[in-house]
């Protein structure tokens, strides 16, 4: 290799490895700044009363709901999953791609924040609520959906929780998948019994994992839905049926 050549392969090098320390800082850097940020919401989080506890249904609140709602207008609850970390709040607006780079405050976040599909009814009154979230590899947002991926973890984490404004729903977690981003079935929340039954089929048909705990039309279900990279734009799916607890 001549030296003009050896020059210019050097210094094609010394360029790559400042671009590439410079993508690193700026992942750092957005990190470091969405820990802020669930910092700053952590009080809100709303705490499960102890079992047994006496619960006045008509006047029942999540506080912390409420307070999050007046800081943050588009706030609508709380989601968390034990043994993953995904501890977080949820938003909803207009479409489906404000808050896929956007912090809960509505400043640029690579993490984004978690989103109800701006179809849902945001009192969960429908068949199947959808909430999206990134894939991140720091294993924040809805990364850690991956560790369902296994069937013994899949078989001992069992439930996760939605905190709203007035009520609180337990979810029973049935059903992981992997499907195409257009798979319109798992997408979609059909209002009749016989489509509900149908696509309730094309879960259990289509699950990587499953286990039956009788969902059927009348129920109302919960998908969890993030980026997974088995094949170009798939995604995986975390299903559970919502069996509210208060009031």
């Amino acid at each position: 290799m001549n030296k003009t050549l050896k020059i210019i392969v050097i210094s094609g090098l010394i360029a790559a490895i400042f671009v590439s320390g410079g993508f690193a800082l700026q992942i750092q850097n957005g990190y470091t700044a969405e820990g802020a940020v669930y910092q700053d919401v952590a009080p809100f989080r709303p705490i499960m009363p102890a079992t047994g506890d006496p619960v006045e249904r008509e006047t029942f609140v999540n506080q912390g709901i409420l307070d999050l709602q007046e800081k943050y207008p588009d706030a609508i609850g709380w989601l968390t999953i034990p043994h993953t970390g995904i501890d977080y709040p949820f938003v909803q607006t207009t479409d489906n791609s404000y808050y896929l780079h956007k912090d809960i405050d509505g400043k640029s976040a690579v993490a984004g924040t978690l989103f109800m599909d701006y179809q849902s009814h945001s009192d969960f009154s429908d068949f199947n609520t959808i909430i999206y979230g990134h894939h991140m590899k720091n294993e924040t947002m809805f990364g850690p959906l991956l560790r369902f991926n296994n069937q013994d973890f899949f078989d001992t984490n069992r439930t996760g929780t939605i905190f709203l404004a007035d009520k609180t729903f337990r979810i029973d977690f049935f059903a992981y998948l992997i499907v195409s981003v257009d798979d319109l079935t798992v997408y979609d929340s059909p209002t009749d019994n016989r489509a509900i039954a149908a696509s309730l089929d094309y879960i259990r048909e289509n699950a990587r994992y499953y286990r039956d705990i009788n969902v059927v039309p009348g129920d109302h279900i919960i998908t969890l839905s993030t980026c997974a990279y088995e094949f170009q734009d798939a995604r995986m799916l975390l299903i559970g049926e919502l069996v509210q607890l208060q009031p």
